[in-house]
Parts: C-alpha cells; sequence; structure tokens
C-alpha cells in the first residue's frame, strides 16, 4: 500500500465496518499492533470521491480492498457568452 491509493474498507479489514467505506491511503503508519494489523491514516470518502473525514483506522491489510484511484477532475470551464473582438461594443 502507498499514499494515494484507494481503498474499500469493509468487516474482511475490521469488524467495525459492518457499513463499508471508501479510504484515501495517506499513510501506514508505524505504530506497534498485533501480528496481521496495521494502522493507516488517511481520509473516508464520499460518493463522489471527495475526502470528508480525516481517520485513523485499526485493519487487518490482508481484508482491504484495493481500487483503481479515481481519474483527477477536470476543472469547470467557465461558461462563454461568445467571443467579442476588441473594441467592439456590443451595439449595433
Amino acid at each position: 500500500m502507498k499514499a494515494g491509493d484507494v481503498l474499500h474498507v469493509t468487516r474482511a479489514a475490521s469488524p467495525q465496518f459492518v457499513t463499508p467505506i471508501f479510504f484515501r491511503l495517506i499513510r501506514v503508519m508505524s505504530l506497534p499492533t498485533y501480528h496481521g494489523w496495521s494502522w493507516l491514516e488517511g481520509y473516508q470518502l464520499d460518493e463522489r470521491g471527495d475526502a470528508v473525514t480525516r481517520r485513523e483506522l485499526f485493519v487487518q491489510p490482508a481484508g482491504l480492498r484495493k481500487l483503481s484511484a479515481p481519474s483527477p477532475r477536470k476543472a469547470r470551464q467557465p461558461l462563454s457568452r461568445g467571443r467579442r473582438e476588441p473594441g467592439a461594443s456590443g451595439r449595433s
């Protein structure tokens, strides 16, 4: 796992995730844990893939499912109202 990975976190990773979440990983924390468990730091994502809450999760990495990262959003383009020639007043 590496920073930026998007993970689907379910009960397979930890019993607390009865309702699965999507999670964007910041880092795997280097805290001591039980064998087969890890602390992760990252952001819980909403249905659009936007970060909504920063969280630390205690999970079994073997139960995580890595998803392909969502494509970056394109910046919204301002609405064009037609192009005017320089010096034109817009009146006829």
